[in-house]
């Protein structure tokens, strides 16, 4: 039987102390980014709810999404999982050398909830770890370079869809967590 409510959330924290969530901007092909941009237009309505949700709550991220962000970081706390160990001049930033220090790291800063945000890579990474998934489904299809990672539909139950103008904010949660 698949934990609801308050009992997913405990299930969740149970395994790392916090809840893990992956964030990204998904257009209809799976298409996350094209030469380390986002390929359509901004829109300001999906940047504005996907700040809005990180903004209290570390983030997990790898090192080219976070020197693509370092203009306006976001969270209260960077994760930066990268193999090589560098320091960054944001005093927020933390790197981690793999997705079990990323995780211990994220846990460590005491937060319920910690957010994925990508590249590629690290949403393929972390992907069996999460417990929830919000994804901005992007309306139309891009060329692009970087796709968002498929996962098992008998894994994961749509909690909530949200229609907006050029985007559909989609909300999983894994089943059984």
């Amino acid at each position: 039987m698949a934990a609801t409510g308050r009992n997913a959330y405990a299930a969740a924290a149970s395994r790392f102390g916090m809840e893990l969530v992956s964030v990204a901007a998904v257009a209809g092909n799976g298409v996350i980014g094209r030469d380390g941009e986002l390929p359509w237009d901004s829109i300001p309505a999906d940047k504005r709810q996907y700040r809005e949700r990180v903004a209290d709550a570390p983030v997990i991220l790898g090192r080219r999404t976070f020197e693509s962000m370092r203009e306006d970081l976001p969270g209260r706390a960077q994760v930066v999982l990268s193999r090589i160990e560098r320091s960054y001049d944001a005093g927020s930033a933390r790197h981690a050398g793999s997705v079990a220090e990323a995780l211990e790291v994220a846990a460590s800063l005491g937060y319920p909830s910690a957010y994925v945000l990508g590249g590629a890579e690290v949403y393929e990474l972390l992907q069996p770890h999460l417990d929830r998934m919000v994804l901005s489904r992007v309306h139309g299809s891009y060329d692009g370079d970087s796709y968002y990672p498929e996962w098992d539909a008998d894994e994961w139950e749509r909690e909530r869809e949200t229609p907006y103008d050029r985007f559909t904010l989609e909300e999983w949660r894994r089943v059984g967590r």
